[in-house]
């Protein structure tokens, strides 16, 4: 985990398919549709500007971990975050 990081449990309503979300801490897409937010520079700083959503456009394997590519629908950034258990990963791969 990088210095930068910055743990924050929010709770949050999902801007794309508005289920309510119960964060973690760790918590940085939505369990249902894995869409995420383009809200920090580093993660958990809250400190980005763009605020557009991240599609999830694929699901990787590294090191034995899923991960969720992310790019954001408004300026085009891309993030691969964790995926967590409970995620609705058969969404994205059945897209």
């Amino acid at each position: 985990m990088s210095l930068k990081f910055q743990r924050k449990k929010e709770n949050f309503v999902c801007e794309h398919c508005g289920i309510a979300v119960e964060g973690s801490g760790f918590t940085n897409h939505c369990p249902a549709c894995l869409f995420s937010k383009h809200v920090d520079v580093y993660p958990g700083d809250r400190g980005g500007e763009c605020l557009g959503l991240m599609e999830p456009k694929a699901l990787l394997l590294e090191r034995g971990e899923y991960q969720i590519l992310h790019r954001c629908i408004r300026c085009g950034a891309e993030k691969k975050n964790r995926a967590a258990p409970g995620d609705a990963l058969q969404t994205l791969l059945d897209s």
